[in-house]
Parts: C-alpha cells; structure tokens; sequence
C-alpha cells in the first residue's frame, strides 16, 4: 500500500490515483470540446463541468503523487489565496478592478462563486510543476511558475466575459483585440499567480527533481497545460470569435509552453 510523506497510508493507491486523474482529465477535455457548439445556459453549465473536473484531476494527482500532507496543503493553499484574492476583488476592486460576476456560476461563499475558487487551483498545480521542469533555482520556480498561470487568463477573462461569468465596470485601459477586460486585470493575476507560485514552489522545496524527459508522474498535469495553450487558441480563434484574445493566449502562454516542449523532446 502506498504510504504518504509522512507514513499515513493512503486511501487509494497509486495506479487508482492515475485511473482518476486521467479519467477526470479526459472528461474535462471532453466537455471543453463541447463547449464551443453549446449556447446560453447550456454553455455556462459546461463551464462549471469544465472545471469541476479539471480540479478534480488535479487533486486525483495531487494527493496520489505527493501525498495528503503535502497535495493537500497545496490544493488548500491555491484555494485559500484564490479566494481571498476573489472576495477583495467583488467587495474592494482590488487586485484586478472593479467587476461583477453574473448569475450561473453557482453557490457562492462572500459573493465569491465557489466553482471560481476551484478555477484556481485546476492549473496552479500544473504551472507549478511545469516551472520545476523549466527552472532550477527557486526563485526563478516561482517567477516561472507566475507566468505560467497568470499568462492563462489570457485567455480565461475574455471567454467567460463574453459568456456572461463576469464583467467590468470599467474595462480601460485594455490589450489591443481585447475591449472588455482591463489591463489591472492582468497585474492583479500576475500578482497573486506570484503569491500562490510561491507557496507551492515552498511546499515543493524537498520535492525530488524532474528528470528532462517526458516519463515521469507529473505527465498528466504538464499534458493538461499544454492542452490548454493549444485548445484556447484554436476555440477562441476559431469558434468562439475573440481572435484577439487567442493571439495574446497563445503568446502569452506559449513563452512558457515552448521551452516545455523542447524539454521534454
């Protein structure tokens, strides 16, 4: 039976951990295939699917990878400064600016829809360990896992502006292509996508090396990363009409995503 960092035995063993996390992965890639051809009501309910899997595969391989000690207090880690970061934004405009969520998201904890708090800790997991395969010293982990996530709201606040999830009061100054988020929006993500890289990056400090190769525990995360680099772009541009938001994505993220690739080539 496999045993957690510090000797409790888990309660799924290892290949279970893997059957859920890519069982929960293939559906949250399933239902995000969806997502373009479904309209109204029915999209924003794929939304919450999305993402409910999407963090449920993360925590599958969270906690069967590292343990509840330490998967756990990662997930509760991303979870607290998430919503945190959230419920000041909703009550105090700060740190991306005034907005307000629409209905559809969901129940809610101090204005905050709990499915947002989940959105998350879906792909900090995955920066983070995607910044431990690109860096080697600490604090360019943190610095490279921020972008990471951060750079993914690039694509994120346009398509559920544009499906009614949430909107600004004041959307200026903004990117060129993209006129209904503003740029504070981008600096409070990079902000708290630092605050959150560090806590993981900490929590990762025993955390053995990544071999330079694609064979390792951590495939399935850093496949999800790259799936959302690629499946953004082609949605946004293709379907979803936000070709300005699809270019700044792909940029955005690709500067993390393409060295990945290269690494693990």
């Amino acid at each position: 039976m496999a045993r957690t960092d510090d000797g409790i035995a888990l309660a799924a063993p290892p290949s279970t951990a893997r059957r859920l996390t890519a069982a929960f992965a293939l559906t949250a890639v399933g239902l995000q295939v969806a997502y373009p051809l479904a309209a109204g009501a029915a999209r924003t309910r794929l939304t919450v699917g999305i993402v409910v899997a999407f963090a449920a595969a993360i925590a599958a391989h969270a906690i069967g990878s590292r343990g509840w000690r330490l998967g756990g207090a990662a997930l509760a880690a991303v979870a607290g400064i998430g919503f945190a970061a959230e419920a000041a934004g909703v009550h105090l405009g700060v740190p991306f600016g005034h907005y307000a969520y629409g209905a559809g998201l969901g129940p809610r904890l101090a204005g905050v829809p709990l499915v947002v708090v989940l959105a998350w800790t879906m792909l900090a997991w995955p920066a983070a360990l995607v910044a431990r395969r690109l860096a080697c010293h600490p604090a360019a982990r943190v610095a490279v896992g921020a972008w990471a996530l951060a750079a993914w709201d690039l694509y994120l606040d346009p398509q559920l502006v544009a499906a009614g999830g949430w909107r600004w009061r004041n959307p200026e100054p903004h990117l060129p292509g993209v006129p209904d988020v503003p740029l504070t929006n981008y600096a409070g993500w990079l902000l708290v996508a630092t605050l959150v890289s560090a806590a993981l990056q900490w929590l990762l400090r025993d955390d053995p090396d990544p071999p330079d190769h694609a064979e390792s525990a951590d495939l399935a995360p850093i496949a999800l990363y790259l799936w959302t680099w690629i499946g953004s772009a082609v949605a946004l541009a293709a379907f979803l009409d936000r070709p300005g938001a699809a270019a700044w994505g792909a940029v955005g993220m690709g500067l993390v995503a393409v060295p990945l690739l290269r690494r693990l080539r």
